[in-house]
């Protein structure tokens, strides 16, 4: 099986690289964005090889080899689409983060075009959940979470 490197943005404590793992993937590079300085401890206890790239917003500056990325997954923040919020969907600075996760996509693209990813939120108004499907270019899958964790909660998966 081919190793592949791994883009991961809005990282949190490393979890996509511990199911890649399960699920039998090679990982070569795995580079992570996170900036919650806890999360980030917990990942380097976890994968002290795994590279961390800080702040999402930054992305420009980070010396990665675009061209390589396998695979970019992520959850951007979710506080503007949650009905347990404000609902301030794309107004909320940190769900606006998803353009970022496109631009990153779309930047890997052109090296790329074979690039695979994941984006996972939460379930929203079909108006919000439209934007986002239209800029990905597919529909999203709601998952529960509860057929792999003790969680009950309902999340949008795109791919």
């Amino acid at each position: 099986m081919k190793k592949i490197n791994v883009l991961s943005l809005f990282d949190g404590i490393c979890t996509c690289m511990y199911s890649l793992i399960q699920a039998g993937f090679e990982v070569d590079n795995y580079y992570a964005s996170e900036i919650e300085e806890s999360s980030i401890q917990i990942t380097r206890y976890n994968y002290p090889n795994v590279v961390q790239l800080g702040d999402v917003k930054a992305w420009e500056s980070w010396n990665i080899d675009w061209a390589k990325i396998d695979l970019v997954v992520g959850g951007s923040p979710c506080q503007g689409f949650s009905y347990s919020g404000k609902r301030l969907n794309f107004n909320d600075p940190r769900s606006a983060l998803f353009f970022t996760f496109v631009d990153i996509l779309n930047h890997i693209k052109k090296f790329n075009p074979n690039v695979k990813f994941l984006l996972e939120n939460v379930k929203m108004k079909k108006e919000w959940e439209a934007v986002i499907t239209s800029f990905l270019g597919v529909s999203p899958t709601l998952i529960n979470s509860s057929l792999v964790s003790a969680q009950n909660r309902q999340r949008l998966y795109t791919s």
